[in-house]
């Protein structure tokens, strides 16, 4: 390793470097997801360079699995929407942790995908990143108040497909009950998604076992041009996917090929992200 890079051999003796900087700031990243246990408390941890939340928040969690266009815009959109209520918002995104296991499965690995978004969101001011241990919304709810005690107004962020999955009887022993819990600690801030839009957020809020709790419920206008895009289109390369790709999604698509199968050659198959994967989890813990 030279003073100021890493450099680690692929298939042809082509090299990868990554600047000492950056392997330090991945450490420092990697670090605090080994610090989240799904087993503990609901916990959250900021990420290294976001502001520490106070005030109020807006929190929208994810799997960034690669952030889009739309993230960037939905973000944005929210500020504006609640920026005309409050004097002082601060925006997040946050990853959840379920299972050590599941990560080693996933790709690309969580640490590149945290690191992916750090870059990305630097186009937005107020803007950092949290790590939570648990995965429903209320758990979530609890890590951040228990984590920073500052928060005043929690907001979560999400699309209409989840707020029919959180209002849905089906997930809960005692819906009523769990739901008062959540709406004691956050409201909810839903953005229209592919059909789901005013009259349909209405409608579902209107039915009677779910008005006691509309009143935490917001809508939040959003660009119809961005009501289907995923980042499932992004992974697949399809044309709706590369709606306002982020620069720096392409850049990483390009340089890892994280969401790119193998190449077969002609005596066998090279798998470049596996490869990079395998050096992420030698050097986070190697001395430098």
């Amino acid at each position: 390793m030279s003073g100021s890079s890493l450099c680690y051999s692929r298939h042809m003796n082509k090299s990868v470097c990554m600047s000492r900087p950056v392997l330090l700031r991945m450490r420092r990243i990697q670090a605090l997801l080994d610090q989240l246990n799904p087993a503990d408390d609901p916990r959250a941890l900021l990420v290294p360079g976001s502001p520490q939340p106070r005030s109020d928040v807006i929190v929208m969690p994810g799997t960034f699995n690669p952030p889009t266009g739309a993230h960037i815009a939905l973000l944005k959109e929210a500020y504006n929407y609640i920026r005309q209520q409050h004097r002082s918002i601060r925006l997040y995104a946050a990853f959840t942790v379920h299972t050590v296991n599941k990560e080693e499965l996933e790709r690309p690995l969580l640490l590149d995908r945290v690191l992916l978004l750090q870059n990305v969101l630097r186009r937005l001011p107020h803007t950092g990143i949290l790590l939570i241990n648990q995965g429903l919304y209320v758990e979530q709810a609890q890590g951040i108040r228990q984590s920073f005690p500052a928060v005043r107004h929690l907001f979560f962020l999400m699309g209409y497909d989840k707020i029919l999955q959180v209002l849905d009887p089906r997930y809960y022993q005692d819906r009523d009950a769990s739901l008062a819990q959540l709406f004691a600690l956050t409201q909810l801030l839903v953005v229209p998604r592919g059909n789901g839009g005013k009259q349909e957020l209405d409608a579902l809020l209107q039915q009677p076992q779910n008005q006691p709790f509309a009143r935490f419920i917001h809508l939040v206008p959003f660009s119809h041009q961005y009501r289907d895009v995923s980042s499932t289109h992004v992974r697949e390369g399809s044309p709706l996917g590369s709606l306002d790709t982020p620069r720096e999604v392409k850049a990483f698509m390009r340089k890892t090929r994280a969401y790119a199968p193998p190449i077969q050659t002609r005596d066998r198959q090279i798998d470049y992200y596996r490869q990079r994967m395998d050096m992420l989890n030698t050097l986070m813990h190697k001395q430098m």
